[in-house]
């Protein structure tokens, strides 16, 4: 069992719901000002972590990327469940931590439930699921496609953050977007009310777009 792999996903999945939610809960996403910079946040956190932890844990920091990982056999069972753990150890901590700021902070946050995913925007269960499914589907197979291909390997943490922007632009003001469980868990178990009740949605609808990347990629792009 190797620790600083472990270490290193929970610290990635701090990094990516502490910026990513606290910029969204600063900004808000009434505005295009807004809406753009918290899918700059995002996409910043995952650049920064791809440079910090890359070379140590693949810097998944996302239960969907490394359920796609370990279906391809690059992750090991064990790996998967300690990843797993530790992403959303680290995304509780950063949850934990923007409720405590909230709390003694003058200023107000803008998405009333500390960036919290919910299905509002989508016009109910079934949009949500859908939205999430396409969206986490268009991340993760990107994400097993870039970092197969060696020839990618310096831009591949770009290439990730990118997409997970373009999928944030579009999916914003539905859901919130998730593509993430631990990224959902994390403020909603100290947001409540709509949060938790909508949360089961963000966490099965990751996981199926995450398998439908890895069929797809398997049948069509993987050599």
């Amino acid at each position: 069992m190797n620790m600083k792999k472990y270490l290193a996903e929970l610290l990635g999945a701090f990094t990516l719901v502490f910026m990513g939610c606290g910029a969204a809960m600063v900004l808000g996403a009434a505005t295009p000002g807004g809406h753009l910079g918290i899918a700059l946040a995002f996409g910043l956190a995952i650049v920064a972590m791809a440079h910090t932890i890359g070379g140590v844990s693949g810097c998944h920091i996302n239960p969907a990327v490394s359920l796609s990982m370990f279906l391809d056999k690059r992750l090991s069972g064990t790996d998967f469940v300690g990843y797993v753990v530790a992403q959303l150890v680290g995304a509780v901590i950063a949850g934990a931590l923007l409720s405590a700021l909230y709390a003694s902070s003058v200023m107000p946050d803008l998405t009333g439930g500390l960036g919290s995913n919910g299905i509002a925007g989508a016009g109910g269960v079934g949009g949500a699921l859908l939205i999430e499914v396409i969206l986490t589907f268009i991340f993760v197979l990107t994400i097993l496609s870039v970092t197969a291909n060696e020839k990618l390997a310096n831009v591949a943490g770009l290439v990730i953050a990118l997409t997970l922007m373009f999928v944030i632009i579009f999916g914003l003001p539905l859901t919130g977007v998730s593509v993430n469980p631990v990224r959902s868990i994390g403020p909603a178990l100290f947001a409540g009310g709509y949060a938790m009740a909508d949360l089961w949605v963000f966490i099965v609808a990751p996981l199926i777009g995450s398998v439908l990347a890895f069929v797809v990629y398997r049948g069509l792009i993987k050599e």
